[in-house]
């Protein structure tokens, strides 16, 4: 039997408890330091084969252009430069792939909706809580709940397999330089092979590389697709991330231009109240 004066459905939202908001309760505040204490991994089959084929395709490009391009070059500091340059932004790619993919995207604590925090909160006549079904979360506003992380996440972008993780709050950061490196990269890697490309039809394929002419075109021929596939990919990637955070939109919540001030198109609006009574509600909004 609910107390006199309080609803209670199976829906859920409250405007005040916005993206940056600290939970009070001491369930919470432990749920956030045993979830720190642990290393996020999303246990993904179709995501963990995406990250692993990620590492062996800029592997791959790596190897490429250091053996088969600037070692049997005969210009040593055309090799120093560039090896030295693509090294670098490989390693920078990978270190940003790892943040990305075991960095807490945002998690919303498990299990943080019960009566007695809800109570806690002393809500007044007319605020409203979102609350959601499935892991039973008090749900800030513009957070998504992702079926693949089972967790509700703050801010949730997409859900990305090839860094087998979400892009929310706390990692989009990572996600953005990972896109600008991969994408910095397969430029050079692209202007590399185009000038070996050159120097071998000028050298009619004879100590252009150590390897056999037809392994050699192979090779190059697969880099070149490979850094146009990955060039365009992130770089579309790069510039959708760069004006969500400039225009504070998420790709999963972006901002209604009809909506109004605040409104946000596919999410709880932030100005949404109820008269009287406070409403604790469950509303699975933006389940992925």
């Amino acid at each position: 039997m609910q107390p006199s004066g309080h609803r209670l459905r199976d829906i859920e939202h409250h405007p005040l408890l916005t993206d940056n908001d600290n939970y009070d309760s001491a369930s919470s505040s432990s749920s956030e330091t045993d979830m720190a204490d642990r290393v996020w991994f999303i246990r993904d089959g179709c995501g963990m084969v995406c990250a692993v084929m990620t590492w062996l395709l800029v592997v791959y490009a790596d190897f490429v252009v250091t053996f088969v391009m600037l070692l049997p070059s005969k210009d040593f500091w055309y090799s120093v430069v560039n090896g030295v340059l693509f090294n670098c932004l490989a390693v920078l790619a990978l270190s940003s792939h790892l943040r990305t993919m075991l960095t807490d995207p945002g998690a919303v604590p498990k299990g943080n909706a019960t009566k007695e925090y809800m109570e806690s909160l002393q809500l007044k006549p007319g605020e409203v809580i979102y609350k959601c079904p499935k892991c039973c979360c008090i749900k800030p506003e513009r957070a998504h709940h992702c079926s693949i992380c089972k967790r509700c996440i703050r801010k949730m972008d997409h859900h990305c397999p090839w860094v087998n993780n979400c892009v929310g709050e706390k990692n989009q950061r990572f996600f953005v330089l990972f896109t600008m490196y991969i994408a910095l990269s397969s430029v050079h890697a692209l202007i590399l092979c185009g000038l070996q490309f050159i120097s071998c039809v000028r050298g009619q394929w004879t100590e252009c590389s150590d390897f056999s002419p037809p392994i050699t075109v192979i090779l190059l021929v697969f880099l070149c697709l490979e850094g146009l596939l990955f060039f365009t990919f992130t770089a579309v990637m790069f510039g959708t991330q760069i004006h969500s955070i400039c225009n504070d939109e998420t790709v999963s919540c972006p901002v209604s231009s009809g909506g109004g001030r605040g409104t946000v198109s596919g999410c709880s609006p932030r100005g949404l109240v109820v008269p009287q009574t406070p409403v604790y509600a469950a509303l699975s909004i933006g389940a992925a």
